[in-house]
């Protein structure tokens, strides 16, 4: 069955199946919709993406790119990604898209693989200003990127107050008396969401007399390892910390295994706040504090402007930054 049998058993024009296909129902009538979509359903219709992708020149795909995954990833292993991939698979979904996930070491190397796919837009997450530079040069379609920081003309990045959430941070372990403060993140430059965070934090403690040196910082990753080794780290400290300010959730669940490992209780000998409120917050021993960011609010927007872009056809400059607040259970206590 084609497109044209189909025309000619309802005595419309082909155009006019194409609108039905294409969902542009505003183009035709309710009757003629109604039957059209009767001929495709009784005849199993199953119109060809590849063919339609040719003809209209959309693919209907929206392309959604990890970068700086190494080969110890995978979703299970970090709950954000997986959290971000599904609200995104949704949004994308319920405006009759599909979705392409894409892991790769380096951005540009992608570009070429998007253009092949001939894929409508892109949502990159987590790409560094320089990278997006790059991306850019070469990148045929709209995109936007999600938890990025770049001000250049025409590049629209959405992500959450990084810089607010830091403060939020340091600030609750300030007001329970805490003074003696230890801050793990991954390693970071002079930009991007960990140098926000960072900056959020280090001015919060500023702010009350307390000056964070480069002893009080631990590098940590999403690794569960390397989150335990930060652990021992503090426990063992000749700073004698009582609290700790983690940029991650998953690596603060790992902290606490690293801190008991050393005889040490959390909150009782010391104190643990996380970031980003995943559900694992609720099920960690002690159930942890956090700093919450609306993931499904973040992939919200990032898909508006998405397909704002997509539909005028126009590019776009913005920043914009969803809320954050603090969420309190029971890994913080006073001093």
């Amino acid at each position: 069955m084609t497109i044209k049998q189909i025309a000619a058993m309802a005595g419309v024009s082909v155009a006019s199946v194409s609108n039905v296909i294409n969902g542009n129902f505003h183009k035709v009538s309710d009757e003629t919709r109604r039957k059209i979509e009767r001929i495709i359903r009784e005849a199993d219709y199953q119109p060809n993406a590849a063919a339609r992708s040719l003809s209209t020149r959309q693919s209907r795909i929206i392309s959604l790119v990890i970068p700086n995954i190494g080969d110890y990833f995978t979703f299970n292993s970090n709950p954000y990604y997986a959290e971000l991939i599904a609200e995104i698979e949704k949004y994308v979904r319920l405006r009759d898209y599909c979705l392409m996930v894409r892991c790769v070491e380096r951005c540009r190397d992608i570009v070429p693989m998007l253009s092949s796919w001939n894929v409508d837009g892109a949502l990159f997450a987590g790409v560094s200003a320089e990278e997006i530079r790059e991306v850019r040069q070469n990148l045929p379609c709209p995109a936007v990127y999600i938890d990025s920081y770049c001000d250049d003309t025409g590049v629209v990045c959405v992500g959450i107050d990084d810089y607010r959430g830091g403060y939020l941070s340091a600030q609750h372990l300030l007001n329970k008396g805490h003074r003696k403060i230890a801050f793990a993140a991954p390693q970071f430059g002079s930009e991007g969401v960990i140098w926000e965070r960072f900056c959020g934090f280090r001015d919060a403690c500023a702010a009350q007399g307390v000056v964070l040196t480069d002893a009080d910082i631990f590098a940590v990753d999403t690794v569960e390892s390397n989150s335990i080794i930060a652990g021992n780290d503090i426990a063992l400290s000749e700073r004698q910390f009582t609290a700790v300010g983690v940029m991650s959730d998953l690596s603060a669940c790992g902290i606490i295994q690293g801190l008991r490992q050393c005889g040490k209780s959390v909150p009782g000998d010391i104190s643990v706040i996380g970031f980003d409120n995943l559900s694992i917050c609720s099920l960690a021993t002690p159930k942890l504090t956090t700093i919450s960011q609306d993931i499904e609010a973040k992939a919200t927007r990032a898909g508006d402007l998405l397909f704002a872009m997509l539909e005028d056809k126009q590019e776009r400059t913005s920043c914009e930054k969803i809320a954050v607040k603090l969420i309190e259970r029971d890994s913080v206590a006073a001093v």
